[in-house]
């Protein structure tokens, strides 16, 4: 059997940042199509929430934790990206891919904004199955907090270590990492201090692009590295060809 491969789409991949709650619905239809392709592939997704899901945690506070006076936002934060995860799921299975939605708010549990606990024995039979878990950055429970956002990019490290998964993509609206002008090759723990990496230029209440990295430095640390490409280059990715992107590496 095929090594399972776990995918990312960004949150500015398939929503437009910069519009509040559109959904990049030619996007996600030319995505779906790229996996349909590769219906032999074992797959989990997972995507950010971009404009569904940002605009409404930052207006409520979520990140600051949970109060008697944004109890709302919390349910609204999450009809935001669970609609935006209802539209990717009906992109996959309108062209013959199994794929379901599963929602970290109902299983996920956080402290000091860090996940902590997931069960994730469902989404490894499902995978085995031949059926594609599609997950996504959500607002869950904290311990300390009342509330955190979950970025898509923890799930993924998360994610990842639960399942023993090996091969991790990013697909983003960039070519990868950049340092000033140009894609960085490749990001350690050792180099990460040494370059400045640009910040998002949309609202963004998981830390953008530096973020990403500082979760992906994580699992690069425990011996798993990532890359992280331009979604124009998923094929490359999925086909393990060439993806002209950044990979995150220990070492």
């Amino acid at each position: 059997m095929p090594e399972t491969v776990l995918l990312k789409l960004g949150g500015s991949v398939v929503t437009r940042k910069d519009s509040e709650g559109e959904i990049r619905d030619e996007v996600l239809d030319r995505i779906s199509r790229e996996i349909s392709g590769r219906s032999a592939l074992p797959l989990l997704i997972v995507h950010g929430a971009g404009s569904c899901g940002h605009p409404e945690a930052r207006k409520f506070g979520l990140s600051a934790g949970l109060s008697q006076g944004n109890l709302a936002g919390v349910e609204m934060t999450h009809k935001a990206v669970s609609r935006l995860n209802t539209r990717l799921v009906e992109s996959l299975r309108r062209v013959g891919c199994e794929a379901i939605g599963i929602h970290p708010f109902h299983a996920a549990y956080a402290e000091n904004g860090r996940l902590i606990a997931m069960e994730t024995r469902h989404i490894r039979q499902m995978i085995d199955r031949a059926m594609v878990p599609v997950l996504h950055g959500d607002v869950v429970m904290d311990g300390a907090c009342g509330v955190s956002i979950i970025s898509g990019d923890q799930l993924v490290v998360f994610l990842a270590q639960a399942l023993g998964i090996r091969r991790v993509g990013l697909a983003t609206d960039v070519e990868g990492v950049f340092d000033g002008e140009r894609v960085i090759p490749e990001i350690t723990p050792r180099l990460a201090g040494t370059i400045a990496i640009g910040a998002s230029r949309h609202t963004d209440v998981t830390g953008g692009m530096e973020g990403k990295v500082r979760e992906l430095l994580m699992l690069a640390r425990n011996g798993t590295s990532s890359v992280i490409f331009h979604v124009d280059r998923i094929g490359d990715f999925l086909d393990g060809r060439p993806h002209g992107g950044t990979v995150v590496r220990g070492g």
